[in-house]
């Protein structure tokens, strides 16, 4: 028998009439996974054998996408459990994330393998690489090894780039990214207008961040390489959450993992690991700076932008989208911005902007 996740939702009833037919047809087929929907062809008049499977929600992310997980009666093709991913058009491309997942696999990464697709209405079955997140597992001892897979799996993406087969993260998407921050933290979440001297600090720093940003060796960036996304796996690390993807500055992936807005380290322990990340990269001859200094400034200089864009990211998923739970992890983000203002005189213009918006408090 197979359980739809809910009633009355018509979306969750295609979805599980999708699971159902991919499962019954790979189930009785001597064809090997995975496969394309589109290349097994089913007539609505044909009754094929039914697979029995379960199916819950599994999780949600900050986009329309939805997660469920199918729960087989027996195992299909040695899983006992699958992904089965809501996508709805015209909110949601699925086709990103099956190349996306096609990159890091052939890189050999561990990301979830497209089973069965029906792009046209949203869907995607795939693998499922468990429920223990990054966030969930790391501590203090946990953590040198965690980290340390997550970086070495890093310089492997990254070694995979190649021009072309991922968008640009190019001035266009970056200035996107920062027009958040005014629009969204600023105006809607700390409710202030802008003065035009203020507007002026803003678009001058603006334009510093991006010059250096664009100014950075380029390879593929995850885009939310983070605890979130990143799963206690075999092997390790599974990722998730990766049809963003784009070919942009070296240092954005590390950043994202280092400066994480859900889990924050000692800035001695962010330095340790990026010493690694740095020594891995240079070995595998990723384009990084020669020296590390100069690293670690790019990298500080990434993080401002993208603590920018997620400050302005979290306000609009609170005021848009009803999502309040962002707005606890908002310090933390606006923490590491601020201090890394306080260290370059570039941006001392930016961090003085930063203390009037918040009434000259820190």
């Amino acid at each position: 028998m197979t359980s739809a996740p809910g009633t009355g939702d018509a979306r969750a009833e295609a979805l599980t009439a999708f699971a159902a037919r991919a499962l019954s047809t790979a189930a009785h087929s001597t064809r090997e996974v995975p496969f394309s929907l589109r290349e097994v062809p089913f007539s609505p008049s044909e009754s094929p054998r039914e697979f029995p499977f379960t199916l819950a929600p599994a999780s949600a992310d900050a986009s329309f996408r939805r997660y469920f997980r199918i729960t087989p009666e027996t195992p299909w093709h040695g899983h006992a459990t699958l992904i089965v991913m809501d996508a709805p058009p015209p909110m949601e491309d699925c086709r990103p994330f099956v190349r996306v997942s096609s990159l890091m696999r052939d890189a050999g990464l561990n990301a979830p393998a497209v089973l069965a697709e029906d792009i046209a209405q949203g869907f995607l079955l795939l693998t499922d690489l468990g429920t223990r997140t990054y966030l969930a597992e790391l501590d203090a001892k946990s953590a040198p090894t965690l980290y340390s897979d997550a970086i070495n799996a890093l310089v492997r993406w990254q070694q995979a780039s190649r021009p072309g087969a991922l968008p640009p993260y190019d001035e266009a998407l970056l200035s996107r990214e920062l027009a958040l921050f005014p629009d969204w933290y600023v105006a809607k979440h700390l409710g202030v207008t802008l003065s035009a001297t203020q507007r002026n600090v803003l678009d001058s720093s603006f334009r510093l961040i991006l010059d250096n940003n664009l100014a950075q060796p380029r390879v593929f960036v995850h885009r939310d390489y983070h605890s979130r996304n990143l799963m206690r796996s075999q092997p390790n690390p599974g990722i998730l959450d990766f049809q963003d993807a784009v070919e942009g500055p070296v240092t954005y992936d590390l950043v994202s993992l280092l400066r994480d807005a859900y889990v924050e380290w000692s800035e001695e322990q962010q330095i340790d690991w990026a010493v690694r990340y740095w020594q891995r990269a240079r070995t595998a001859g990723l384009p990084v700076d020669a020296d590390f200094s100069g690293f670690w400034r790019d990298f500080e200089w990434m993080g401002v932008q993208r603590q920018l864009k997620v400050l302005g990211i979290f306000a609009r998923l609170c005021y848009r989208d009803g999502k309040a739970a962002y707005l606890d992890d908002m310090p933390r983000v606006y923490s590491y911005l601020r201090r890394a203002c306080e260290r370059y005189d570039a941006l001392s213009p930016l961090r003085n902007l930063l203390v009037e918006l918040h009434g000259g408090g820190s």
